[in-house]
């Protein structure tokens, strides 16, 4: 039985994989991908689904491949640096092939709306590991495109990517979904000795590269056949569509392109490409024969872009001595970084079409600037407000992915540096064996597990000195309140150790630790004075439950 449902991208994309029958999910939570994890939190036993936050991607992925490897439909899920994390173990695993389905979610940012260190484009991932990647421009397109990405990889004995972003995982519409059976799923696996087939080891893993990129030939010749490169009718005026300008266009830029083609009357062919690699060549140098000019509409680089373009010097070769028509246009007229939306489209197929586009005027009002700021009652302010109080002036403050990064911020001001997870600890260490000056550190309990540990032994290995300051809120905050390794629960709600971090730091020979819990500031003052003050590496530990966390629970404890 098929039903309607408003669902979200991210919603779309689980209930596609349960259609496909996911056996194994893992997942670092980082939004814009946050909730594939929550929702598969909620549901996964009543689907007969293992799931679990991993303590970060390229573990995520890790345990992905040992399911894969035992023969388990598998799902992982993250945001676009997991998969900088995830990378060592995913570029071997695509050598090796699969013997399960495996999906990749990874979630790009453009406008680093909640991923504020670099706005980066997953696609670069398709030539460099010459994987499959799939982009779905809606939550219709999420569902289908989990399932189509399961069937690829089924059929080929490969990973692939499904590469959405924020206006996709964050868009709502009615998505049909249908009846589930979860009583036939299992998880059951079986891992069969191969050591051809899943050991990376030289002379082996050369002629596993060139089993790789025959497959994806095979797979290009697949995409050149399937629906998911396609070419829409027209959602413009009627009467005959343009010959000599087309459009090529993927995800959610799709969307745009349609939105102006509508609004400007205009019949122009487009080709959507679902499948951003392997590349569909023959199909994009059919739809770009004859034209004399076509624009690539696609956010970020332009890689679709420069794919286009080599294509049309084999399509549009004139004879010696004169040139040939055809003009590809893309990031000439469309930015390179930021989301691109409706008026930038539009004023780029306008300009080719000769049209006037009217862009929406917006009466300016004078908004007082307002920065993000901690939560009431949050415990961070009273440790910021300490350290910032009793630190000197020239301390240099390191900081990390997580609440605490609203330190930066007015009123406290305390944010020097801010890469990655786990940097605010690894650099420390450098600025710390470079210069004379005093370092802290800050970093949280999700982060800690995640990054911090290798870059906190490294410290201790190599004498060095800065002070370190855990922010442990009991939860993992920022993304959503998910479960992480210190809290005594998984991710599917289930109870496990609860893993100290005082523990972890005194077994990698950490001298100096001390827990302390914010609210007590007398206590927590005297513990900042006498740590700044350490000739050796010091770790203070914050440890406060997150407020509306707690609200949370005291909710679900009256129910």
């Amino acid at each position: 039985m098929k039903v309607k449902k408003i669902l979200l991208g991210n919603e779309a994309i689980v209930q596609g994989a349960l259609e496909a029958g996911v056996q194994f999910v893992s997942a670092y939570p980082g939004t814009p991908s946050s909730e594939v994890g929550m929702v598969f939190g909620k549901i996964a036993k009543k689907h007969g689904v293992y799931f679990e936050f991993s303590t970060n991607e390229k573990v995520a992925v890790e345990a992905g491949i040992g399911a894969c490897f035992s023969g388990l439909k598998t799902l992982v899920a993250m945001k676009s640096f997991g998969l900088n994390v995830a990378s060592d173990a995913f570029l071997p695993f695509v050598y090796t092939g699969t013997k399960g389905p495996f999906v990749l979610l990874v979630a790009d940012d453009p406008s680093c709306h909640s991923s504020g260190q670099s706005e980066q484009n997953t696609r670069a991932y398709g030539e460099l590991a010459h994987v499959p990647i799939l982009e779905p421009a809606d939550p219709k397109e999420a569902k289908e495109f989990v399932k189509l990405g399961f069937k690829i990889s089924e059929k080929f004995n490969i990973p692939v990517i499904l590469r959405t972003t924020t206006r996709v995982a964050h868009q709502r519409m009615p998505v049909e979904i249908e009846t589930v059976n979860s009583k036939q799923r299992t998880v059951n696996g079986r891992f069969v000795k191969n050591p051809k087939r899943f050991v990376t080891m030289p002379p082996r893993v050369l002629e596993m590269k060139d089993e790789l990129l025959e497959k994806i030939e095979k797979v290009r010749e697949y995409a050149e056949k399937s629906e998911v490169n396609r070419c829409p009718s027209s959602p413009g005026g009627r009467g005959r569509a343009s010959t000599d300008f087309g459009i090529i266009t993927s995800g959610v830029s799709y969307l745009y392109v349609k939105e102006v083609l509508q609004e400007l009357k205009l019949n122009i062919p487009v080709l959507k490409i679902g499948m951003f690699y392997p590349l569909a060549v023959k199909k994009v140098k059919d739809f770009i024969k004859g034209k004399n000019k076509v624009l690539v509409v696609e956010e970020l680089e332009g890689y679709l872009e420069k794919d286009v373009r080599a294509l049309a010097k084999e399509v549009n070769c004139p004879p010696a001595g004169r040139a040939g028509k055809l003009k590809i246009y893309g990031k000439d007229l469309l930015p390179i970084s930021r989301e691109l939306g409706v008026e930038k489209v539009g004023r780029a197929i306008a300009k080719l079409a000769n049209k006037k586009y009217l862009v929406s005027k917006r009466k300016e009002i004078d908004i007082p600037k307002r920065f993000p700021r901690l939560c009431e009652g949050c415990p961070y302010w009273l440790v910021f407000s300490a350290l910032k109080k009793l630190a000197p002036k020239t301390t240099i403050w390191g900081g990390d992915i997580g609440c605490y990064m609203l330190a930066g911020f007015e009123p406290h001001e305390i944010q020097d540096y801010l890469l990655c997870m786990g940097a605010s600890i690894g650099v420390s260490h450098g600025i710390r064996k470079s210069t004379k000056q005093k370092v802290v550190a800050l970093i949280g309990d999700s982060t800690f597990f995640h990054a911090g540990i290798p870059a906190l032994i490294n410290i201790v290995y190599n004498n060095s000195n800065p002070l370190i300051v855990v922010m442990d809120n009991r939860i993992t905050a920022m993304t959503g309140h998910q479960p992480n390794p210190g809290m005594g629960q998984t991710g599917m709600g289930e109870a496990c150790p609860e893993i100290q971090i005082k523990d972890i730091v005194k077994a990698v020979g950490v001298k100096h630790v001390k827990v302390v819990d914010p609210i007590n500031f007398k206590e927590l003052q005297e513990t900042i004075k006498e740590y700044l003050d350490k000739k050796e590496a010091a770790v203070i530990i914050m440890k406060r439950i997150c407020t509306y966390y707690a609200k949370k629970l005291k909710k679900y404890a009256k129910k």
